[in-house]
């Protein structure tokens, strides 16, 4: 039953990416967002993976999270994977974050993006 579910989830996540890319509709993005924070861990990789894939559209969406900061070490790490420079005193901000694997995500980022220059 649960295999199900996930599959479920899954397909449901494909579907709202599909739509999102390409309306560019934000709060289509939402749900691939929030899907980094599942309990699933097959369902956090394929919505990390939707997310990196998507690249300077998920970026709005990446920064929204950040601010409410929702799954902060996957989100830190997207962010520096995908490249967004705007957010990096913000990033920087999370470096010195009491919770070590924000902290750590926050210095990879921080990494990710010096070797993108």
């Amino acid at each position: 039953m649960l295999y199900k579910m996930w599959i479920l989830g899954a397909i449901g996540l494909f579907l709202c990416t599909a739509v999102w890319r390409a309306t560019r509709l934000r709060f289509l993005g939402r749900p691939i967002i929030k899907a980094l924070g599942s309990r699933n861990e097959n369902l956090r990789t394929i919505a990390g993976i939707f997310i990196v894939r998507a690249g300077r559209l998920a970026e709005p969406l990446l920064e929204e999270s950040l601010h409410k900061r929702e799954n902060l070490p996957i989100v830190l790490t997207i962010l520096g994977d995908v490249g967004d420079k705007r957010v990096e005193s913000e990033i920087r901000g999370f470096s010195g974050h009491e919770d070590p694997k924000v902290a750590e995500a926050a210095r990879q980022a921080l990494r990710i993006l010096a070797m993108q220059r």
